[in-house]
């Protein structure tokens, strides 16, 4: 679906549950009312195969390989609504108690782009999530959409800025942010602070789309390089569409050529 001058996103916003069944007939159903904005690519949140479990046990018996069940859903919207889809799963790992937080990109015709594996785990807040999962390899993840270069980061990658800057440096114009961003106090503020900066300080685009509801905090959002949100959620569940410029991108880089006068790189530790 490429859209002349630009290519179109929706985010989708909404809470699943660990009825994984359940789970994907939602997804299919969010999947098929956002493509009738004819997005170029649907982004879906953190965690959309099944979601953490609540009293912060084991979410492996609930992980799947790639050619499960989760990712045969997405593929098979994918391709019927002619959309590329990112969205988040648990994947097997060979630690069957600890799988990966994952993040998966898929064509519009249904074939696989590429994995994203959590690097940054959620020991934060009182949480331990690298109780429950396996960090993935530290490489960036990017994969062309509609002709564009998106970058994969998950939820608590975002207070990491060097994830974002390697993504960019990668190529990456747009960052897809899926969540699962628990609430608490001052966590929504940091929340769209960081979205905000990670756009700034990048001179991309950023596309969030978090989990909302009791746990979560909602506010998907898209934001272009100049730190505006051009499309919000709130906290509700629902979708929003924009149309990312590759032109606005180019005019923005060339007024403030900060990723050129910057005089640090970023290393792995």
């Amino acid at each position: 679906m490429r859209h002349h001058g630009g290519v179109k996103i929706a985010v989708v916003q909404t809470a699943s549950t660990q009825d994984k069944a359940a789970n994907r007939e939602l997804l299919a159903r969010l999947i098929a009312e956002a493509a009738r904005d004819e997005p170029d690519l649907v982004v879906l949140p953190e965690a959309m195969m099944a979601d953490f479990a609540v009293d912060g046990g084991s979410v492996g018996p609930l992980a799947e390989p790639l050619d499960g069940e989760f990712v045969s859903t997405l593929r098979k919207s994918a391709a019927e609504h002619g959309t590329a889809i990112v969205a988040g799963m648990f994947e097997r790992s060979c630690d069957e108690a600890r799988p990966y937080n994952t993040l998966l990109a898929v064509a519009a015709d249904g074939e696989l782009l590429g994995a994203y594996r959590k690097i940054h785990l959620y020991d934060a807040f009182g949480y331990r999530e690298s109780d429950q999962l396996t960090p993935g390899d530290v490489a960036p993840v990017v994969v062309e959409i509609a002709g564009r270069k998106v970058g994969l980061m998950t939820c608590y990658d975002l207070r990491f800025p060097e994830l974002s800057r390697a993504l960019v440096d990668a190529g990456a114009e747009i960052l897809a942010v899926p969540a699962a961003w628990v609430r608490g106090p001052l966590k929504e503020h940091h929340w769209t602070t960081l979205l905000t900066a990670r756009a700034i300080e990048n001179t991309c685009y950023v596309v969030a789309a978090a989990q909302n509801g009791k746990k979560y905090c909602g506010l998907s959002q898209i934001i272009d390089p100049q730190g505006i949100a051009i499309a919000a959620v709130g906290e509700a569940d629902g979708h929003t569409t924009a149309e990312i410029s590759a032109d606005r991108l180019t005019r923005i880089r060339t007024q403030n050529p900060s990723l050129q006068n910057r005089r640090y790189t970023v290393a792995p530790r």
